[in-house]
């Protein structure tokens, strides 16, 4: 529940040696390991430059190490999810010039959208990528390649590698109902599908040997690119699409094009069921993301699918139509933490499965575009408060499960592990309220009180005693967490 949308240059390049992207740079590291999730935004351009040379380590577009991204992820136990997306340079050289973008739809151009065929390229890329850092060690040798030419003297080489077991999730592409770049960039949600279709395993294998993901590895979860529109009819549309061209398994279920829906929602007050993009960030729990949330979960379990936000947020330019509010007196950067440690919370009470956040830092701070100034940390390399509340979040509640809530004001969710329960209280509003909460601790009289401390790794900790097992505690829209042993 507490995943980061960030880059590659995010974990790479010391800044007193910025022409070597080979190795990570722990005072980044510090800060990518405050987060439980990392979504790598992967260009396709950097995995594959020319048409057939796939470069991953280093990529000859940029110079990046993948390899000791993904393997130093899966050491500090960050899940990643590889987005890989975009059209690359050779692919968009096919576009006639006034339609050349490197968000287009990922096939050449004239091709036909609604033919798995057409996305060929894209899924030979998805096998070669996850061929490498997929868990199986078994893929024909013949089939896997990379561009072992050096691009100057002494520069290292691409060495082929197989079964790297580092990526356990990749998505195909991010916001295919992208409405607002054209035809060009657009695909309902039938040739999302059929995309999909060839991504995922080549179209049932129909696309021939080194096509797709599952093709290279059965064990990786594919998920669906995120939607900027979170409509789950677009996905009950890709469902039918794939009865109809993909049919259905020996068990009766369908064969799908993928194992997670996923979709994006920035809370904030703009009009439900339109393209209005909104005045001002507000709350998650005043927000439509419960109701939404509930929709895609419905869905989930009618088709046994896990269903993921990789994108939230807020922002804190004071004139963003997604910015976060002063609130009494906190800053906006204050209010953006609130907000957004009380989305994840929301999210795991609608049975929402991973949240990513947007973004790791800012695109630029000074602009007041939506999205352009919603980092968790700052380019000094210091965590903002939210990324200080993910932090102690993180450390705090871990593996715990959420079980339930049982009061709605004040918000009081239930987390369990072993013997162990933590309450997460919580006002959901955006007023600056204050309330009292009287919290039953069952057969305990002891609790520890755990409270968010910006600027710091560790939350402030209060031991107390609770009369006849009642705690009385005050609770504000800054989350409060109450732990009890029984």
């Amino acid at each position: 529940m507490l995943g980061i949308n960030a880059f590659e240059w995010d974990f790479l390049q010391d800044p007193k040696n910025p022409n070597d992207a080979s190795k990570i740079y722990e005072p980044k590291m510090a800060i990518i390991k405050s987060f439980g999730g990392f979504r790598h935004y992967l260009d396709w351009q950097k995995i594959e430059p020319k048409r057939g040379s796939y470069t991953f380590n280093p990529t000859n577009n940029g110079g990046w190490n993948l390899d000791i991204i993904y393997q130093r992820c899966q050491q500090e136990g960050i899940d990643v999810l590889a987005d890989i997306k975009g059209c690359p340079d050779w692919l968009q050289q096919t576009y006639p010039l006034n339609l050349r973008d490197s968000e287009n739809v990922p096939m050449s151009f004239g091709a036909d959208k609604s033919n798995p065929a057409s996305y060929i390229e894209q899924a030979k890329a998805a096998f070669q990528f996850a061929a490498r850092y997929g868990s199986n060690k078994k893929v024909d040798p013949a089939l896997v390649t990379v561009d072992t030419k050096p691009r100057w003297t002494n520069d290292p080489v691409n060495v082929s590698k197989i079964g790297l077991g580092v990526i356990k999730y990749i998505e195909c592409d991010n916001e295919r109902d992208k409405w607002w770049k054209g035809d060009k960039a657009h695909q309902t949600a039938e040739e999302y599908a059929a995309n999909l279709s060839a991504f995922y395993d080549g179209d049932k294998g129909r696309l021939g040997k080194g096509v797709g993901v599952k093709t290279a590895d059965p064990g990786i979860k594919v998920v669906m690119a995120g939607l900027a529109n979170p409509d789950p009819k677009y996905v009950e549309a890709m469902i039918n699409w794939c009865k109809v061209h993909r049919g259905y398994k020996p068990d009766g279920s369908i064969n799908l094009c993928f194992d997670v829906i996923n979709y994006h929602y920035y809370a904030n007050d703009h009009k439900p069921g339109t393209t209005d993009i909104g005045t001002v960030g507000i709350a998650p729990e005043l927000s439509e993301a419960g109701k939404i949330a509930d929709s895609f979960v419905k869905l989930g379990k009618v088709y046994h699918l896990p269903v993921w936000v990789t994108e939230a947020g807020y922002d804190i330019n004071s004139g963003s139509p997604q910015r976060a509010i002063p609130v009494g007196n906190k800053s906006a950067l204050q209010t953006q933490a609130d907000w957004v440690i009380r989305t994840s919370f929301l999210y795991a009470r609608h049975g929402i499965n991973k949240v990513f956040f947007y973004e790791l830092y800012d695109d630029n701070s000074d602009n007041p575009v939506q999205y352009a100034s919603s980092g968790l940390a700052s380019k000094t390399g210091e965590r903002r408060p939210a990324a200080d509340y993910i932090y102690q979040a993180k450390q705090l509640l871990d593996d715990f499960a959420y079980q339930g809530t049982i009061n709605n004001y004040p918000l009081v969710d239930v987390y369990r592990k072993g013997n162990k329960t933590i309450y997460a209280l919580m006002v959901p509003d955006e007023k600056g309220l204050t309330t009292t909460c009287k919290l039953s601790l069952g057969k305990s009289t002891t609790a520890t009180i755990h409270k968010f401390n910006i600027g710091s790794n560790n939350m402030l900790i209060n031991k107390v005693s609770a009369f006849n097992h009642i705690l009385s505690i005050k609770v504000t829209e800054t989350p409060v967490f109450v732990e009890v042993t029984n």
